[in-house]
């Protein structure tokens, strides 16, 4: 079967705030993209409003038979995936004494467990055809411990870093690179749900720039990664929190 020569992008999450700026940032930027989400109704929606180029796949990421049996069928409908962002994630907020045995591992099965199917699933052929990219969305918890996060969340996104610099390691050689993005409090649910309005003001108080992060600058950032400019660029975990945290 024949694809079309334009690179082909896989967004993960792709129905939610980030995943949607994400996934218009690239269509902007040419790329035919692979929109992956569990919420069936937004994930047809979004594709709906950006039309040419974009291909809705309902999928569990924590389940590695259906990945497996989902990228089969991307391979032969759509082609080799170029560009992989990792951006799927839920959150807890329940500190260690609160995480249950099924909170812990669900979180961990999607935040990493996801991650990591999908760039199993992805990465030969990258390395096969000298080029490609993955991000991996971490966050600033895995840097400070969690400022508001969960335990769960916490631990699962420094994993996500880990297995970041273990993948550059292996694809650098190939053309490949692989990077990850810490953003610390978007304006996505997670902040204006999942927050209390005490906990936003608190916030706000110690970002230096004084504003929670937009959707669309994590989305720059990606777009950022996978274009030319940053060909150099791998194994690195790069801030976006407006201050919050320094180093």
């Amino acid at each position: 079967m024949t694809h079309d020569k334009q690179k082909l992008a896989l967004v993960t999450g792709a129905a939610g705030v980030l995943g949607r700026a994400t996934t218009s940032g690239l269509i902007a930027d040419g790329y035919r993209v692979i929109l992956v989400d569990l919420d069936s109704k937004r994930l047809e929606a979004l594709a709906r409003q950006i039309g040419t180029g974009a291909y809705p796949l309902v999928l569990d990421v924590a389940d590695p038979q259906k990945v497996a049996e989902a990228c089969a069928t991307i391979r032969q409908e759509h082609g080799q995936v170029s560009v992989l962002v990792n951006n799927a994630g839920i959150l807890s907020n329940n500190k260690a004494a609160e995480t249950a045995d099924d909170e812990w591992r669900h979180i961990l099965a999607v935040n990493l467990d996801g991650t990591f199917y999908l760039c199993r699933e992805w990465l030969p052929g990258m390395q096969a055809d000298r080029w490609g990219r993955i991000i991996n969305v971490c966050s600033l918890a895995m840097k400070t411990g969690g400022i508001t996060a969960g335990t769960a969340y916490t631990a699962s996104k420094g994993a996500m870093a880990s297995l970041t610099f273990s993948l550059a390691r292996e694809a650098a050689s190939f053309g490949v690179t692989v990077n990850g993005i810490a953003p610390a409090y978007i304006k996505t649910p997670m902040v204006t749900e999942q927050l209390t309005e005490e906990q936003r003001r608190q916030l706000l108080d110690q970002i230096p720039v004084g504003r929670f992060c937009e959707a669309e600058e994590v989305a720059n950032v990606v777009r950022f990664l996978v274009s030319p400019l940053s060909g150099f660029i791998t194994g690195e975990i790069i801030d976006i929190n407006g201050g919050l945290h320094m180093d």
